[in-house]
C-alpha cells in the first residue's frame, strides 16, 4: 500500500509507530558512548536523517535510563543547566546484543522482501 494511500492507514500507522519505537532504542544507545543531551541528541540525529520530536526522545531517555541501561548527570554550561545522558556498561552489553540481533534481522528481512 502506497503511504498516500487512505484506506488502511490506521494499521499502517500503527505498525510503523511499532518498528519505530524499537529501532530508536537502538539507535539511542549507540549515539550515546558519548556523553550528550538531549536537544544535542535531538540534533545529531536530525542531521543524520532521523528526525525524532521532544516528545518521543526525553521519555525514551528516562525509559532508558531507569532500565539502567544508561546513566545521566546535570552539569552547567553557558549558565544553563542540562542533563547529560551517556550509555552505561549494562547499555553497552544490550546495544552489542541489540546490534547482531538487528544485523540478523536485516540480512533475513532482505531475503524475504519483495
Amino acid at each position: 500500500m502506497a503511504k498516500g494511500d487512505s484506506s488502511g492507514m490506521e494499521p499502517y500507522d500503527n505498525l510503523l509507530l511499532e518498528l519505530r519505537r524499537g529501532v530508536l532504542a537502538l539507535i539511542v544507545l549507540s549515539q550515546l558512548r558519548q556523553e550528550q543531551y538531549g536537544y544535542s541528541l535531538q540534533r545529531a540525529l536530525a542531521q543524520q536523517g532521523l528526525e525524532i520530536d521532544q516528545g518521543t526522545l526525553y521519555p525514551l531517555l528516562r525509559r532508558l535510563e531507569s532500565q539502567n541501561l544508561l546513566h545521566s548527570r546535570w552539569r552547567v554550561e553557558d549558565s544553563r543547566p542540562r542533563r547529560y545522558y551517556a550509555i552505561s556498561p549494562a547499555g553497552e552489553q544490550v546495544l552489542h546484543n541489540l546490534s547482531n540481533e538487528w544485523r540478523a534481522l536485516v540480512k533475513v528481512t532482505e531475503q524475504l522482501l519483495p
